[in-house]
């Protein structure tokens, strides 16, 4: 066996589910789930027909590169969402399963194992995949703490040049998961500046960019900022989006990669060995989401709704506060972070996950001890019911 593989940590939903086990729970409620990033909103059902119309596509094996209607539907929507000036169809998309796989497959294409000590830098609390991609690539993973203080922006300095010499690969995600910040201007020219001192490769995870809370203000993007600052061709940038959040539809596992023509044709090859093409009706399904932009105002608006109730009800007992966009809120705790999670669900019937469960100590810190991470996925209702029950249990603290 690949002995890396006793390197990796328990998934933070493994761990909450060992953290709970043995609760009772209090018989006269009904249980809430806010642990988990899951899109519940209805998928639309536009959505669903052009699925179930396409099913004829059963029949043929897809290709890895992916239609080219999909991908020109890719490049459309890019353009109109970030005012791109050009992104090439042919050469710098590729449709991917869902933007989870193929953030794990960058890691294992990008990353020189026989250079010495290679490293992959990642934000901390993060999306476990990070640290997996990295140890399974025979990288190590380094953090860069992401504080409230400093508004959850990198601190580049954090890391000595000696490790960002050796820095193949960074993983960054704006919206972040599970800060819900969005990198600026100022941080993606400070971002460019290093990597291209340093050559290493930029993999921007932006599958929260749809959820955030004012129309006609949509967060900035990494290929939008590389415009900018005029640079073209998007040089050791890669993005990765997908349609879970954005369309409710996390069970269709589909999304794109677009960005430097050169790392995406040496990505596409790896693909083609990896055997991780789109089906035909998924490809079908995903034209029609791309095309339609009603049903994700829709979308935004309903996670709105539950944000302006949630913060009134939590920000006076907890401190919580609006984040720049995505559906967490990632808040402190009065109490251990796991202390509270289990309290909580055992006294309340309402599941979060723990904050130290999502980062790694790091210079004598761990960005999620004292956190948790609250994901307002179900009805407003239910989100609107559990922070009220929240609020009945810190006040009992």
């Amino acid at each position: 066996m690949n002995p890396n593989l006793d390197r990796l940590q328990s998934y933070p939903f493994q761990k909450l589910s060992a953290l709970l086990a043995g609760v009772t729970l209090n018989p006269a409620l009904k249980p809430i789930s806010l642990h988990i990033g899951e899109p519940k909103h209805p998928t639309p059902a536009f959505i669903k027909k052009a699925l179930a119309d396409s099913l004829d596509g059963l029949a043929t094996y897809p290709t890895t590169l992916g239609g080219e209607g999909l991908r020109l539907a890719i490049a459309g929507w890019l353009k109109q969402r970030y005012g791109l000036a050009a992104i090439d169809a042919q050469t710098e998309i590729i449709p991917v399963n869902g933007s989870r796989e193929a953030l794990f497959a960058f890691a294992q294409a990008i990353i020189d194992p026989s250079q010495p000590d290679p490293v992959v830098v990642c934000p901390n609390p993060f999306y476990q995949i990070y640290e997996g991609a990295a140890l399974l690539a025979q990288a190590q993973p380094r953090f860069l703490n992401q504080l409230p203080a400093n508004r959850y922006a990198f601190d580049l300095d954090e890391l000595p040049p000696e490790t960002w010499q050796r820095t193949q690969l960074i993983y960054v995600c704006s919206p972040g998961n599970p800060t819900g910040a969005v990198m600026s201007l100022a941080d993606w020219e400070k971002l460019f500046a290093l990597s291209d001192r340093h050559r290493f490769v930029i993999a921007a995870d932006e599958c929260y960019s749809e959820i955030y809370f004012e129309e006609g203000k949509a967060p900035l993007g990494a290929l939008q900022a590389a415009q900018h600052f005029g640079r073209a061709g998007f040089p050791r940038l890669v993005v990765f989006s997908s349609l879970s959040k954005r369309s409710s539809v996390p069970g269709m596992r589909s999304g794109f990669v677009a960005g430097d023509a050169q790392i995406l044709k040496k990505f596409l090859l790896y693909r083609t060995y990896q055997g991780c093409a789109m089906s035909p009706p998924i490809h079908m399904a995903s034209i029609a989401a791309w095309q339609d932009e009603a049903h994700v105002v829709e979308n935004r608006r309903l996670y709105r709704e539950k944000f302006d109730n949630v913060i009134n009800i939590l920000n006076p007992v907890l401190g919580a506060k609006m984040p720049d966009a995505a559906f967490y809120l990632w808040t402190p705790t009065p109490i251990s972070d796991t202390e509270f999670t289990r309290r909580l669900y055992q006294e309340q019937a309402v599941s979060v996950l723990p904050g130290s469960y999502l980062a790694r100590e790091a210079r004598d810190i761990n960005p999620g001890t004292n956190r948790v991470r609250i994901a307002l996925v179900a009805s407003t209702a239910e989100c609107t019911e559990a922070a009220q029950r929240i609020r009945d249990f810190v006040k009992k603290l």
